[in-house]
């Protein structure tokens, strides 16, 4: 509705109809393909020529639609906004449209009789606002969407979490004795305590834990996104010992894995720096630096 010369593309993902979920009234289709066949027909009932289209993308829903022509003359604009108009207002008991070759569309409902025809008039409040107003009480998303999976917060806020996190689990039993063979040294490494989230929130202070709640996952997402300290198994959290990391079983390049120790390493060893006994591996095997001169 925004302009006569409007074109659009869609990803139809979600059931979801103008007002709330799409409820299904064709059991012979899928549930995708009946969703897709309805959101042609809404392209359809708003004048325009719907062609679909399958991108290329690693999704189970992939298949996209695309108006880019009218089926009706610039000059039938002004009727058709009106008739989209009330197509949008009767979709909450309207489902089926019939076609019309003469304007491009007559809505009826051959279900129940409940809604009015695409032809009888707008209500006076409505029609005086149909230019300006699209959908009362619409209220589309934001442009910029919110991230809120932990990434967004401040990178001290993260890293006093994970060092509180860690320290815990390290003092949560006496020190375990795990012998290191690397290098032929027998060194004790402490691989501290499980604990379950629950146990790891009681301890973390309310601030804290107010600013997770705002983020989606909370806790346990700040947790996970911090792969190289930490790991989560059945909902217990553990400090992460690489020695035990399986190596990846797709082979390398014989270049890739030449180089593999000079490109590999990006980041600081958060266990060199921080844990009590320092990192479980030596620098030649660690996949993170020892030291800023190690970083490439």
């Amino acid at each position: 509705r925004s302009s006569n010369s409007c074109r659009y593309f869609v990803l139809p993902c979600c059931f979801f109809d103008f007002h709330g979920k799409y409820s299904r009234r064709q059991s012979k289709k899928t549930q995708y393909r009946e969703y897709l066949d309805f959101v042609t027909q809404v392209g359809f009932v708003c004048g325009f020529h719907v062609e679909e289209d399958c991108l290329r993308i690693p999704s189970t829903k992939r298949v996209c639609l695309i108006g880019k022509n009218r089926t009706y003359p610039p000059s039938e604009w002004a009727v058709i906004d009106k008739q989209i108009t009330q197509y949008i207002n009767n979709r909450q008991t309207c489902a089926v449209v019939g076609y019309d070759r003469r304007v491009g569309f007559n809505i009826k409902d051959h279900s129940d009789g409940v809604c009015r025809e695409a032809g009888s008039e707008l209500p006076e409040n409505e029609a005086d606002t149909a230019g300006t107003i699209w959908m009362p009480g619409f209220q589309p998303r934001e442009k910029l969407e919110q991230i809120r999976n932990c990434a967004s917060l401040p990178q001290d806020f993260v890293d006093d979490v994970v060092l509180k996190v860690a320290n815990l689990l390290l003092n949560a039993t006496p020190q375990k004795s795990c012998p290191n063979m690397h290098g032929g040294n027998m060194n004790s490494w402490n691989q501290g305590e499980s604990l379950s989230l629950k146990e790891v929130a009681e301890h973390l202070n309310k601030d804290t834990l107010k600013r997770l709640k705002s983020e989606c996952g909370g806790l346990q997402t700040l947790i996970k996104n911090n792969h190289q300290v930490f790991e989560v198994l059945n909902g217990r959290v553990h400090i992460r010992d690489w020695r035990k990391e399986k190596p990846s079983r797709k082979s390398k390049p014989e270049v890739k894995r030449c180089l593999s120790t000079e490109t590999f390493k990006t980041r600081l060893c958060w266990f060199f720096i921080h844990h009590p006994d320092g990192c479980s591996l030596p620098s030649e095997s660690c996949p993170y630096a020892h030291g800023t001169e190690e970083l490439r």
